[in-house]
């Protein structure tokens, strides 16, 4: 069975597509903070915690599948390896990087990556935008630079790297989404794909291999619970939106995981970062009026 659709037309945000898209926001932005926090801790490490997600996520998904009927009557899709090997690598490098990136900046440079990468696939598509869109992507993309560039206070550049990286897997995984005709079954299956993947990564990039009772628990909260429900919910909304504005809905996430960060873990908040905030927003927000203008 194909498990891709055509994406639907560009439509007004609905009050269900709204709160599906809130829930999912959500859902990112608590990712960021339960990585950040068994990290922290030292509860855990980085590829064991990734691993475990996945395996929760996967697993939770698949109970769902078998529980509702109407998944348990449908073939299975077919395997899609490169969402696997996207959600795979996306994954590790999320939770290496915060091993030296706070919430706040991680989750900027994620979805400020994420967004120019949809923004760079829309364009090699042949998709047209309003010149506001472009002098908004410099805007956005001046502000990712500023926070990187030499300076006090500027992450580690490893740490940077990786979540780049993760967001370009990320922002390939949004877009094949996009197609997916069931999102549960199809996220349940990259899920279960992706596994394997992140284990042979975590063993190439990770060092020192430990889990407390309270690191597997935290792992196993972020895939069970806000990885599976979240990667779901934001596959139901994504396919009803335009990738541009599926993308600069992410955006709403940057904001929320700095004031978790800020509230449950006192990170500062520096003036670097708040420039680098306001740049990033204000230019990806110019980038999807501009676009919807073209």
């Amino acid at each position: 069975m194909n498990a891709y659709l055509a994406p639907a037309d560009a439509s007004a945000i609905t009050p269900t597509c709204a709160l599906q898209g809130a829930i999912a926001i959500a859902a990112f932005a608590s990712n960021a903070l339960l990585c950040r926090v068994a990290l922290f801790n030292y509860c855990i490490d980085a590829a064991t915690f990734s691993d475990i997600r996945l395996l929760a996520g996967g697993a939770t998904l698949l109970v769902l599948t078998k529980l509702r009927p109407e998944y348990a009557r449908q073939p299975s899709p077919d395997p899609d390896w490169i969402s696997a090997t996207a959600l795979g690598i996306f994954v590790i490098l999320f939770s290496l990087s915060y091993l030296s990136l706070g919430v706040s900046s991680g989750a900027l440079v994620l979805f400020g990556t994420v967004q120019l990468t949809i923004f760079v696939a829309c364009l090699l598509k042949g998709e047209r935008f309003h010149r506001v869109a472009l002098i908004g992507y410099l805007l956005a993309i001046a502000g990712l630079l500023y926070l990187t560039t030499p300076g006090v206070g500027v992450p580690r550049v490893s740490g940077l790297l990786m979540m780049v990286g993760a967001g370009v897997a990320w922002g390939i995984y949004t877009l094949r989404g996009r197609r997916a005709a069931s999102p549960l079954s199809a996220t349940a299956g990259n899920f279960l794909r992706a596994t394997p993947i992140c284990i042979v990564l975590g063993w190439m990039l990770n060092g020192d291999a430990h889990a407390s009772v309270a690191g597997v628990a935290l792992a196993v909260a972020s895939g069970a619970v806000t990885s599976a429900i979240g990667f779901v919910v934001w596959g139901s909304v994504i396919r009803k939106l335009p990738a541009m504005s599926a993308a600069a809905i992410q955006l709403l996430v940057p904001p929320v995981a700095a004031l978790g960060g800020v509230l449950f873990l006192q990170e500062p908040v520096s003036t670097r970062l708040v420039v680098s905030f306001v740049a990033v927003l204000l230019g990806h927000l110019a980038g999807s009026v501009g676009w919807c203008q073209a």
